[in-house]
């Protein structure tokens, strides 16, 4: 019995890292910015079936849209752009700075983001580095044959927000 309970207490404070324990690859690190906050994403990624410069048809990728959720309550939403806008009115954009790849195939990429606009004054109105980590899911898969089409794949991961010094 006190094994198991060991066991499963262990299990549980490792489950429950927060995002700023967890090692991220160089290519995505922010060294020397201040963690501001992180969020936990639920949401889809949307594609578009269109043809290439041959006429062949593939998934590209449209948007994102997620809820962010931080101790289960909704605080914010993720969507176009890319933009992140919380609660308090607060809404920063970003543009690729660095990937790397997710834990498994089936995973977005891990990214790093350069916020490139903000609004409003809030929790994100000096943040100047996101971070997407911990994926799970949001990769198409599968032909498509319609040009137009619209694909949902839902996935999850963790946002970080970081500020300049």
């Amino acid at each position: 019995m006190r094994t198991t309970l060991h066991t499963t207490v262990l299990a549980l404070s490792i489950l429950s890292l927060p995002a700023s324990a967890t090692e991220v690859p160089e290519t995505i690190a922010a060294p020397g910015e201040i963690l501001v906050t992180t969020v936990h994403a639920a949401g889809a990624q949307i594609y578009e079936c269109k043809a290439d410069s041959d006429g062949r048809f593939g998934w590209q990728f449209r948007e994102p849209i997620a809820t962010l959720f931080v101790a289960g309550k909704t605080i914010g939403r993720h969507y176009a752009g890319p933009n992140w806008e919380m609660a308090d009115g607060s809404v920063v954009s970003g543009k690729v700075a660095g990937r790397a790849p997710a834990a498994s195939a089936n995973d977005v990429p891990l990214l790093k983001l350069e916020v490139s606009a903000r609004r409003g004054e809030g929790q994100l109105s000096d943040i100047s580095t996101i971070q997407r980590i911990n994926t799970k899911g949001g990769v198409a898969e599968g032909a498509c044959d319609s040009s137009g089409a619209l694909l949902s794949v839902p996935y999850t991961a963790d946002y970080t927000f970081y500020r300049k010094p």
